[in-house]
């Protein structure tokens, strides 16, 4: 069914663009085209690199892992918790009274 663009395909486009924009205004479109094209692929060439240089690093990283003994450790010191005291039930209150005294 689409078997590629035809000639009077781009016609119809480069016709409907020049209707839509005028004269005047689609080389500045154009222009501001391409300058947004050379900035996204400036920027996902940077992004490429910044992926290289991670794993680069990472791979350093992980390359040379330093055992822990247990002598290095600190020893674990555990203190006793406080007992939970308990909380009264809130009292519901009109006018400063509690509601069994507002009545």
């Amino acid at each position: 069914m689409f078997n590629g663009l035809q000639w009077w395909h781009v016609l119809i486009v480069v016709l409907v663009a020049l209707v839509l924009f005028g004269g005047k205004r689609l080389p500045d479109a154009a222009r501001g085209l391409g300058r947004s094209l050379r900035i996204l692929k400036a920027e996902v060439g940077a992004m490429s690199e910044d992926k290289k240089d991670d794993a680069t690093e990472t791979s350093q990283l992980v390359a040379k892992p330093t055992p822990i003994t247990p002598s290095a450790l600190p020893p674990v010191v555990t203190e006793p918790i406080a007992p939970v005291q308990p909380i009264a039930p809130a009292q519901i209150t009109v006018n400063g009274r509690p509601i069994d005294q507002a009545r």
